[in-house]
């Protein structure tokens, strides 16, 4: 192997070592979501069509989820399936509600539970009403060299 090759190769073997590694699960969840200030802010119940005064009535939603969280290795550090359903369980065991809260809040209480369970990892959240219009939000650790690009 030449200098330039070697070079190359150790480019790459550099490049892999400090890559960044993440897993990202999706999942839906079903709910019922109220703005109630939308019923008589000014700013938004507006009687034009930029009126939302509709979103004070409670309404239902599929809220779809999309979770990144740093992994330390390539061999399922979190195995992303086992990973999935806990966080449905989350839902589903009554432990986190989504009741009337903003996508931001859906998205912050439940950074609190991953966090909980695996601390010092860069993590995003994205969540979204129908798939449509949502919030994404990165929670970046005090690890200064990682950073989550989406």
């Amino acid at each position: 192997m030449n200098q330039r090759e070697q070079a190359l190769t150790e480019q790459r073997e550099r490049i892999m070592s400090q890559a960044e590694r993440k897993i990202w699960v999706t999942f839906r969840k079903e709910g019922i979501h109220c703005y109630p200030a939308a019923a008589t802010d000014p700013a938004l119940k507006t009687g034009d069509e930029y009126d939302v005064s509709f979103l004070g009535t409670p309404h239902r939603h599929i809220f779809h989820f999309r979770v990144w969280i740093d992994v330390l290795h390539n061999d399922r550090d979190i195995e992303f399936i086992q990973f999935k359903r806990w966080l449905e369980n989350l839902y589903a065991g009554g432990t986190l509600e989504l009741n009337y809260k903003s996508c931001e809040m859906i998205s912050d209480e439940l950074y609190d539970q991953i966090a909980a369970r695996y601390p010092d990892r860069n993590i995003v959240i994205n969540v979204s009403e129908d798939g449509e219009n949502g919030a994404v939000i990165v929670y970046n650790t005090a690890t200064p060299y990682q950073s989550i690009k989406i």
